[in-house]
């Protein structure tokens, strides 16, 4: 019994049984297999990477992916820079209208479309399915809630504005960020237009050339060989004669 206890003393002190790594050694040993073994603690399995972060917009890399496979194109990026435009107050008796003479009630057929465009280069991701679905079902589900109970009036044109700008606002923040109230307006602009995606785009058009002198030019983003309003009128232009505006 003694030489068996003195057998263990030996082996558990620094020096003690031939072979026998010190302590520290044993725990070092341990710890680095632990390291190689650990594993992620979240579950999900992350797809892209966001950075640049600016408050208001963010880049987008995707990993495993070539990166310009979903970058979008020029083009988009000046819808991008349609938002650094002062905002418009110029229809503010439209959208009045709109609101008290029950417009709201006429169909939108364009509005998916016109959400997937603006989202796409807000975002400046090309797979805004999601997001589109999204909203475009939170202001489905208003304008229905407004047919039905449009009869009975039950709510002021000044408080179903303000619902339905509270409504797309807390649908398009999670995705949009300091862009949101901006997105939020131009969306009532182009549903309020009650016009196409060729009409509208040459109304942006007008609104683009009288505001153009307050955008800035994102100097890696863009190429220099025209101005910004000539990117842009090229992109909103395809198969639209702008020029009979």
């Amino acid at each position: 019994m003694a030489a068996a206890s003195s057998a263990a003393a030996a082996a558990a002190s620094p020096g003690g049984g031939a072979g026998d790594p010190p302590v520290a050694e044993a725990a070092t040993a341990t710890a680095t297999a632990t390291a190689r073994t650990a594993a992620c603690p979240c579950p999900t399995e992350n797809l892209s990477v966001i950075h640049a972060f600016d408050g208001e917009s963010f880049e987008r890399w995707y990993i495993n992916q070539e990166p310009r496979k979903r970058h979008l194109s020029d083009a988009h990026e000046l819808v991008s820079q349609f938002y650094n435009m002062k905002e418009s107050t110029s229809n503010i008796a439209g959208v009045q209208q709109y609101w008290e003479q029950q417009r709201y009630l006429r169909k939108k057929i364009w509005l998916e479309t016109w959400l997937r465009r603006e989202i796409q280069a807000l975002t400046r991701d090309e797979n805004v399915e999601a997001i589109v679905y999204h909203i475009h079902g939170v202001i489905g589900s208003f304008m229905k809630r407004l047919e039905m109970e449009h009869k009975s009036r039950t709510i002021s044109p000044e408080k179903m504005r303000e619902e339905f700008r509270r409504l797309v606002s807390d649908a398009a923040r999670p995705f949009l960020l300091g862009r949101t109230e901006r997105f939020v307006t131009e969306v009532e602009l182009f549903l309020v237009s009650n016009l196409n995606m060729e009409a509208y785009n040459k109304l942006r058009v007008q609104r683009f050339r009288e505001s153009s002198s307050h955008l800035t030019r994102e100097q890696d983003a863009l190429p220099h060989d025209r101005s910004l309003e000539e990117h842009y009128l090229y992109f909103v232009c395809n198969d639209t004669d702008c020029d009979e505006m």
